[in-house]
């Protein structure tokens, strides 16, 4: 792969900044949420709803971001997005108010759900030859701010701020509003015509790609969220707690192997149906290592997912601009998260039912078995790149 010159370097800066800040506010709620419950008296429920409510606005405010890129340009609308985390997340902590934090929380999401069609378009036209690549930085990005704020807010953040929830969610607000500003003057001049020129905003249902990119998105997030979800019920269930936080760890340590793959490797790897198809397959077939109840195994299993899941996010979030025109990728982006993000919220929670229904704990992984069935068989018809 020939290397990149050197203008476009800040460029490639900035989209991994922008993948930070997809998640490092959101992922620093949880460490958090006992001091929340403690000072605001949350029931469980509302602690349930805080933090389900971003990932719900992912699929819901999709499409209202594809208009916005529409008007604005993929730029523009990322700057509006990164605003609105930046605010959202540094006023979940103003006064002892319940809904001040939830409304907040509800911007917050609502600015990463206009962030998320606005990058793939933005990749598409700063690095039209380069998808891959480009795409591959900001999912590293992405992964980087997930384990950045899970890992310090809780041991390094809180004690230096005083034990200050609010304190920290303006601390990590702090590179998001940096991004906006760094984004509010960088320009390329192939971007200023795109920008200004009228586009359709309202994805195309009729579009088999559009639901094909959807549905292979929504199998990889099954995964994960799945397992997330899951894995510390099914060891409880299982009798082995003391393997959570291992588990857990690997889970999302295991997805930064996949991150450095493609950041080595874009082209053989990143938009091509055989890899899918391979770490889906790879998937399922972990869930294997869970049954032995060998603690290794387990630990293992779970890294596979990790790594699984990661794949198959990265691949998907390629797709909209190699296999949409420039003009179209922001609506088939937000058309793929719409889909993308409902599924991984249906196949966790009719595990759920499942669960309940038959009491059997092997019903934890059928988001994952689910998941990874979807992104091998609508792997195997996307056209195009994956070729």
């Amino acid at each position: 792969m020939p290397a990149l010159p050197p203008r476009t370097l800040p460029l490639i800066g900035l989209l991994w900044l922008a993948g930070v800040d997809l998640r490092v506010t959101i992922l620093a709620l949880p460490p958090t949420l006992p001091l929340i419950h403690h000072d605001l008296a949350l029931s469980e429920k509302l602690v349930g709803a805080l933090s389900g409510l971003p990932v719900l606005l992912f699929g819901l405010a999709a499409v209202p971001g594809s208009l916005l890129i529409a008007r604005l340009g993929a730029r523009r609308a990322l700057v509006v997005g990164l605003a609105m985390v930046a605010a959202g997340s540094a006023g979940r902590g103003i006064g002892p108010s319940v809904t001040a934090l939830f409304a907040m929380t509800f911007v917050m999401g609502a600015g990463v759900a206009v962030m998320q069609p606005a990058l793939p378009a933005l990749v598409a036209v700063w690095f039209p030859s380069r998808v891959e690549f480009a795409t591959a930085v900001y999912a590293n990005g992405l992964l980087v701010g997930e384990t950045a704020a899970a890992a310090l807010t809780l041991p390094l953040i809180l004690p230096l701020l005083d034990n200050s929830w609010r304190a920290s969610f303006l601390f990590w607000s702090m590179p998001v509003l940096a991004a906006a500003v760094l984004f509010a003057v960088v320009s390329r001049p192939s971007e200023r015509t795109t920008e200004t020129s009228p586009r359709l905003w309202w994805p195309d249902t009729r579009d088999a790609d559009t639901w094909l990119a959807g549905l292979v998105l929504g199998g990889g997030s099954s995964i994960y969220f799945g397992s997330n979800a899951f894995i510390p019920d099914f060891l409880s269930a299982i009798a082995r707690p003391e393997l959570i936080g291992p588990c857990l760890t690997a889970l999302n340590i295991g997805q930064f192997p996949a991150s450095a793959l493609v950041l080595l490797f874009p082209r053989q790897t990143v938009g091509r149906r055989g890899p899918v198809i391979a770490v889906a397959i790879l998937a399922a077939a972990s869930l294997g290592l869970f049954l032995p109840g060998q603690a290794w195994a387990m630990v293992l299993g779970a890294a596979i997912l990790g790594l699984a899941s990661a794949f198959v996010l990265i691949s998907s979030l390629a797709l909209p601009p190699l296999l949409a025109a420039p003009e179209d990728v922001h609506r088939l982006s937000a058309g793929m998260f719409a889909i993308g993000y409902f599924t991984a919220f249906l196949l966790p929670l009719a595990s759920g039912v499942v669960w309940d229904l038959t009491g059997a704990a092997a019903s934890a992984f059928l988001p994952v078995a689910a998941g990874s069935a979807l992104a091998c068989g609508v792997g195997m018809r996307l056209r195009g790149r994956m070729d």
